[in-house]
């Protein structure tokens, strides 16, 4: 029983309860530390071919995550096929890939969430001659370079009668293709890019016996196939002094979608949506500003925080602070609320508490008073009654030393004014000793 800070009381059970809401406070931090781990400090993500977009905008994402110390490792794969299966796989070390639309869905990898689609990928059909092709029907019997990976690109023309029975199907991609073409080993190609007009496409346009596609049946498939969409290249947007294109040109397309690991820690995804928004929200040659990364998938349920953060933009501690510092607020934040949810049921209760524990100790002080004042009664010397005069003084002494709170004043004055009598009659006693 003693003062610690100025005059407030401080009871050892009360001390006892703050050790003990210490022990729950290292208690909680420990459990959010178990269920509730820091974030990685490295990710893997899966990309592509070397040299294709997804790996430049991977090397995008890597910059800008590294502005808080998060790793991003880029492995190089054979498309979105390849991608998924290592989604799927906790063993690959992939948290993370770019998937193209139409290749797969919640329904087919529920362990998956999207970060939302990021831009457009376009089916570039490119054919030579001068008959007019407008309708994927028209590609029976042609030599058609599809493609090493050409799930979409074989459901599209499928639909339209264009299959291995029908026409020659070859697995040429990129610049091989693009050579057939141009060499006359090839009839139509079927290029998936992004929607930037690539360098690869440049030879293409400039082919006098090369066209490329106007597709006029564009918006019935993207009523038949949900996940494609109607694109069109303006009319002079490849090259304006030269007019390529002539016209308007119909196009068709799918979306790319950033997926990730159901089990990724939420600031992680937090921070990749955020980087995102970065690399993709600005303008194109098909999109405006603002329009990628997109609130919504088609195919694959979106996690609730790049939603959240699509849709308000980031909250304002994001703005100011590292998100390793926002992390330990929370938990900070969590610790007290935890011991708030204790400590509340306790709030009425202490002052009770305290005013027991002021009395218990005040009674032990009035107890010796007592037995100083039945000690005076007796036949006493002088040196014992100075004795007694002694111990009173002390236990005044210890009544002052409790520091008691002002609330409890009638208790210490009560006490203080039996001590004052008590040492009056001691007083008189030895008086009456000296004459």
């Amino acid at each position: 029983m003693r003062r610690i800070f100025g005059d407030f009381y401080w009871p050892p059970a009360l001390l006892g309860i703050l050790v003990a809401m210490t022990c729950v406070a290292g208690a909680v931090w420990l459990a959010l530390e178990h269920f509730n781990p820091a974030p990685p400090s490295t990710i893997t993500i899966a990309t592509g071919f070397k040299g294709g977009a997804y790996e430049f905008f991977a090397q995008q994402y890597q910059k800008i995550l590294a502005r808080d110390h998060v790793t991003l490792n880029i492995k190089l794969t054979s498309g979105t096929s390849d991608n998924i299966r290592l989604l799927e796989d906790p063993q690959s070390g992939v948290q993370v890939a770019f998937v193209q639309g139409g290749t797969s869905n919640s329904k087919q990898a529920p362990d998956l969430l999207s970060l939302g689609r990021v831009d457009y990928q376009v089916f570039w059909l490119f054919y030579r001659g001068s008959e007019t092709l407008d309708q994927l029907t028209q590609l029976k019997g042609k030599r058609i370079a599809v493609g090493a990976e050409a799930v979409v690109a074989l459901q599209i023309l499928a639909a339209a009668g264009v299959n291995s029975e029908s026409a020659t199907l070859l697995p040429l991609a990129g610049p091989a293709a693009v050579k057939a073409l141009i060499d006359g080993e090839l009839d139509v190609i079927v290029l998936a890019l992004a929607p930037n007009v690539s360098s690869i496409l440049l030879p293409l346009f400039q082919d006098p016996n090369i066209r490329l596609m106007n597709i006029s049946q564009s918006e019935a498939l993207t009523r038949v196939f949900p996940y494609l969409v109607r694109l069109v290249l303006p009319q002079g947007v490849v090259d304006l002094e030269r007019n390529i294109p002539s016209l308007d040109v119909n196009l068709i397309g799918t979306t790319n979608a950033v997926v990730v690991r159901q089990d990724l820690h939420p600031e992680i995804i937090d921070l990749l949506a955020k980087a995102l928004v970065e690399a993709h929200g600005g303008v194109g040659v098909f999109q405006h500003a603002g329009e990628f990364p997109s609130q919504t998938d088609p195919e694959f349920l979106v996690a609730d925080g790049a939603r959240e953060l699509y849709k308000n933009g980031p909250s304002s501690l994001s703005k100011y602070l590292s998100f390793a510092t926002i992390g330990l607020i929370k938990k900070v934040i969590a610790v007290l609320l935890s011991c708030a949810v204790i400590l509340v049921p306790f709030s009425n209760f202490l002052p009770k508490l305290t005013r027991w524990f002021v009395r218990d100790r005040m009674l032990h002080l009035y107890r010796q008073v007592r037995s100083v004042e039945t000690n005076m009664r007796a036949d006493l010397t002088v040196s014992q009654l100075d004795a007694l005069q002694s111990e009173l003084e002390k236990i005044d002494q210890a009544a002052d030393d409790l520091g008691v709170p002002v609330r409890h004043s009638d208790l210490f004055f009560e006490l203080k004014n039996h001590i004052h009598v008590v040492r009056q009659r001691l007083g008189l006693r030895s008086a009456a000793l000296q004459k």
